[in-house]
């Protein structure tokens, strides 16, 4: 009877596991979304002070991620903005929609909008 018990529990313990282990994989399957945002800035010390803490804010409520941000840009193509480039992630694209939807996006764009003038785009990751 123990032996039936045991393997009841071994089966249901199993599935479990495999249960787990294809969601994760499931998730991981679903393309990334991210954000490249090029920032011509009039005020940096007013941008940076006051808007970068805010916006970061709103990106690690939503649940993206800043991956990079830089200043000193080297043009290979066009005309490059005059101050920033900034790349963000995201799970997906109706979290990046979510995001830029959101009160707490919008109450940190009213605080850079005096300092700066944005352009940004946003797209699904391809398979690699």
């Amino acid at each position: 009877m123990k032996t039936r018990y045991s393997s009841v529990l071994i089966l249901v313990v199993g599935a479990f596991i495999g249960g787990v282990a294809v969601q994760g994989l499931h998730a991981q399957s679903a393309p990334s979304a991210y954000i490249v945002t090029e920032v011509d800035i009039a005020k940096l010390d007013a941008y940076q002070k006051e808007y970068i803490p805010a916006v970061r804010a709103s990106i690690n409520a939503a649940g993206g991620r800043v991956i990079a941000s830089g200043q000193n840009i080297v043009s290979l193509d066009g005309e490059p903005p005059k101050t920033r480039i900034t790349i963000t992630q995201f799970d997906s694209l109706d979290k990046v929609r979510a995001w830029r939807a959101s009160a707490q996006y919008k109450d940190a764009r009213k605080i850079a909008d005096p300092y700066a003038k944005f352009r940004s785009v946003a797209f699904e990751a391809l398979p690699q």
